[in-house]
């Protein structure tokens, strides 16, 4: 799945996203309103990590998103 067709499906996929990376919060995920480079960098901050590997996480959701 492409991230237009994720951010289409927003509703549906912030539960995959709060599963996927738990330590998101409801209003983070509500300022990421759907933003494909906000989420990664969201991702960097809250899980101290680079900022490659934070585009891979989002990369591999993209790929196995059921949304």
């Amino acid at each position: 799945m492409n991230w237009d067709q994720i951010e289409g499906k927003l509703k549906q996929t912030k539960g995959q996203i709060q599963q996927k990376w738990g330590k998101l919060t409801e209003d983070e995920l509500n300022v990421i309103d759907g933003k494909r480079a906000e989420l990664v960098g969201k991702v960097q901050e809250r899980y101290g990590i680079a900022k490659e590997e934070a585009e891979k996480q989002v990369q591999e959701f993209e790929k196995s998103c059921s949304c």
